[in-house]
């Protein structure tokens, strides 16, 4: 092997060595700051109905009818 080439294995494995320490190191710190937000951040409500505030003046009330339906359909789904 020729030294160029032996070289060239050296830097590319030093790079990825250095990249996969700092995803490694990302893990961990969005790890723990998630904890530390779980832990002292209040819980957030759940809304269980949908409330439409926008005025529903030209909207035709059979699609809204469908449209809460497919939202609470999907939100029965995700528990």
């Amino acid at each position: 092997m020729s030294e160029l080439v032996s070289s060239g294995l050296e830097l590319m494995a030093f790079g990825m060595g250095t990249v996969f320490s700092f995803l490694v190191l990302l893990i961990f710190a969005t790890s723990l700051m998630s904890k530390i937000v779980n832990k002292f951040a209040p819980k957030a409500e759940v809304v269980t109905q949908a409330v439409i505030t926008a005025p529903t003046q030209g909207v035709d009330p059979q699609l809204l009818k469908v449209l809460a339906a497919a939202v609470k359909e999907h939100r029965t789904r995700q528990k």
